[in-house]
């Protein structure tokens, strides 16, 4: 399972959460996605880094864009487009995956529900993550909620594209909330706060991929 930690805009150490992470000894694949300004200093740590957005441009005149190309430069892997945070049109995401493509950056397109996961997983990310916004930050993952909508989401992008990845975001908190995604056919697990807020994230780390 791919475990994707997005900082956000919180109040914590990103380089302390990174190093937590790079830390933890799993089978899970675990990576931080920190603020833009810090993607260097994550990367530094060695954990793997990814980007919480890339804008659908290339070099040029785009004050206050974040370019792909710059974020590879500082050290991300890949990126989060289009979280409930972020949204972007349609024709953006294929932008923002165009730019992600030309640097090398790995995927992962988020989505609301089954019929947004298909459409986003017709233009190709490396995965989807499916977050029905209303359950974000809540601490009550979709897996618990609507396990339906995790399992619908893993066929809707089946059947469009199978070599797409299906992550399972929204409320996720614990190792049981892992373990319940991969069950309804998730390859990983998106989550923010249960990390990020947390108040000693290499604990929270550990006690998530027990």
């Amino acid at each position: 399972m791919f475990v994707l930690v997005n900082l956000k805009a919180y109040p914590c150490d990103p380089v302390a959460v990174a190093q937590a992470a790079d830390r933890v000894t799993t089978e899970h694949d675990v990576a931080i996605a920190p603020q833009t300004a810090h993607i260097g200093a994550v990367a530094e740590t060695g954990v793997e880094t990814w980007a919480q957005h890339v804008s659908p441009v290339g070099h040029g005149s785009h004050t206050g864009s974040t370019l792909a190309e710059a974020t590879a430069d500082a050290g991300a892997a890949g990126t989060l487009l289009n979280h409930s945070e972020k949204r972007l049109k349609l024709a953006d995401i294929d932008a923002s995956l165009d730019a992600a493509e030309r640097t090398g950056l790995s995927t992962v397109v988020c989505a609301n529900n089954p019929d947004q996961i298909a459409a986003v997983a017709a233009l190709g990310p490396d995965a989807v993550a499916v977050e029905p916004p209303e359950l974000i930050g809540t601490g009550t993952p979709v897996s618990q909620a609507d396990p339906d909508i995790v399992r619908d989401a893993v066929a809707a992008a089946n059947e469009v594209d199978p070599e797409v990845d299906v992550y399972c975001g929204a409320g996720i908190s614990t190792g049981d909330d892992v373990a319940a995604a991969a069950e309804l056919g998730a390859d990983g697990v998106l989550l923010a706060s249960g990390v990020a807020k947390a108040d000693d994230p290499q604990a929270a780390l550990e006690s998530l991929v027990e």
